[in-house]
């Protein structure tokens, strides 16, 4: 005789891997893919938009592209203060 599963026994299970390289065996949080343990709990992962990246801005396009333009002006400074020490 076969009995049915309880609620709990048929959630679905969490996706992700634990330290032994097996599935969690945790319900997944309602309307997530993963258990309480591994992220399915509220308020868990990045903001949306994730402004975590723009604590400081260096790494911006903004920043690197005038990071670039600043490196070519210092090699053309050089270039130009070793042609003027050839010359004399």
């Amino acid at each position: 005789m076969q009995r049915e599963k309880l609620p709990m026994n048929r959630a679905p299970r969490c996706c992700a891997r634990t330290r032994s390289g097996k599935s969690c065996q945790s319900p997944a949080v309602r309307g997530k893919r993963r258990c309480r343990m591994h992220g399915g709990a509220a308020g868990s992962g990045a903001p949306i938009g994730n402004t975590n990246a723009l604590r400081h801005g260096r790494y911006t396009t903004h920043a690197i592209a005038r990071r670039r333009q600043l490196s070519e002006l210092i090699k053309t400074a050089r270039a130009t203060l070793a042609d003027i020490e050839e010359r004399r």
